[in-house]
């Protein structure tokens, strides 16, 4: 064990409130008195020192409990007072996973505990979590065997089944491109009349393709050890779909580099993750053509979506302005306008009703007739271009290679 690792406690500790007083604890009167008296004693004993062990208890306990309140029923309904609790818990199991002599061993599960309270919590005392999670990282991030400078080309020689079959564009349903549209040309020809197009040499400064050049290594750098929700099938239309947990070292040697038994496709889509990993944050920016929306730049989600070759995002529309930036890898887009909706055949649930029943790529043309019938637009998406998909607008994507895009959500 390393004498960085050894003495890790000191530094969080620091970034705590001084003493027991200041350390915040109010709740609702929908916190049980039972669960807010165990809240107290892991604070005292997160200032006392003097047992890590009943300490990490009664974090457990806290943990379990708040657990329980967050998978009853659908999210949206619970209440933020058990997300903070949440939080409060995860907090108490760092300071006892990281008191006295930290093993590796456990730093990793100090991690991946702040992870989950990033993920799964609310905010609690100026984004605590964000904070020690940032001081722990850097305390086991290492650069792995053979690692390439983070400057280098993407790393996508080294993945299986690199890339997939490229589709034929039509030139007559291709999708327009234009060179740095002015504000005022791109509000004019295209988000006033809700039409598609590429737009071209808007995101070339990002350090994504600069200073920091997005691909495997690097991501292996800045967020190799951080667990994330990853996404376990080729489409989310999928019976086998499903959800799992995994640090972004596991994502990426079963699913990316062809390790999975099995064949598995994984793929890392989620709003959260800049949020949750400020470094790759910083490496892109938002659109200026955003400023045309209504609502302010904190209105704006952001989604990474990092996957390898022939990861399928089934045809779906979002209620949101879009622009979808790619960084690394192509994709193969197909856009049908909201005026075509009847010829796609959406889902009749509600909670698909924005997806269609239609497999793009081998449509049942005896079940859904009228698909054929649809015009659409179509392009292949290249490295450093970025697509203007308007609201409502039914889009169907398919990775051509490894992948990695950002689009950013607005109104």
């Amino acid at each position: 064990m390393s004498t960085t690792m050894a003495h890790v406690w000191p530094e969080l500790q620091g970034k705590l409130p001084h003493t027991e007083a200041d350390f915040p604890l109010q709740f609702s009167e929908k916190v049980e008195p039972s669960i807010a008296f165990v809240l107290k004693q892991a604070r005292c004993q997160l200032y006392s020192g003097e047992n890590a062990s009943l300490l990490e208890q009664n974090a457990q306990i806290i943990l379990d409990f708040s657990w329980e309140k967050l998978n009853t029923g659908t999210w949206r309904d619970v209440d933020k007072e058990w997300r903070r609790v949440y939080s409060y818990g995860c907090l108490f199991k760092v300071g006892s996973l990281c008191h006295g002599e930290a093993s590796e061993a456990k730093l990793q599960e100090a991690i991946k505990t702040c992870d989950m309270g990033l993920l799964m919590g609310a905010a609690v005392m100026d984004n605590i979590l964000q904070t020690l999670v940032g001081i722990l990282q850097n305390k086991v991030k290492k650069r792995q065997p053979g690692e390439e400078d983070s400057n280098e080309e993407p790393a996508v020689k080294r993945v299986k089944g690199v890339s997939a079959s490229v589709p034929e564009i039509s030139p007559v349903a291709e999708i327009p491109r234009t060179q740095c549209p002015s504000l005022e040309r791109f509000s004019m020809d295209f988000l006033a009349l809700q039409k598609p197009v590429i737009l071209k040499g808007v995101i070339d400064h990002w350090p994504a393709f600069k200073d920091h050049c997005w691909s495997i290594d690097y991501l292996r750098t800045v967020a190799g050890c951080r667990t994330v929700p990853v996404e376990v099938g080729s489409r989310y239309t999928d019976e086998e779909w499903s959800q799992t947990l995994v640090t972004v070292n596991e994502f990426i040697d079963s699913y990316i580099l062809g390790k999975e038994e099995g064949g598995h496709v994984g793929y890392l889509a989620q709003h959260q993750l800049f949020d949750q990993i400020p470094e790759l944050k910083e490496d892109i920016r938002i659109p200026d053509y955003c400023c045309l929306g209504e609502g302010e730049e904190d209105d704006i989600t952001i989604n990474a979506w990092f996957g390898p070759a022939g990861t399928v995002s089934p045809l779906h529309h979002d209620p949101q302005n879009n622009f979808l930036a790619q960084v690394v890898g192509r994709k193969y887009i197909r856009l049908y306008s909201p005026g075509e909706s009847d010829k796609l055949y959406p889902h009749q649930s509600q909670l698909l009703h924005n997806t269609s029943q239609v497999d793009v790529g081998s449509p049942d043309v005896a079940r859904f007739p009228d698909f054929v019938k649809a015009p659409y637009q179509e392009c292949i998406l290249n490295p450093g271009e970025v697509l203007f998909i308007p609201v409502q607008y039914w889009h169907y994507v398919r990775s051509l290679d490894l992948s990695f895009s950002v689009s950013f959500w607005w109104s």
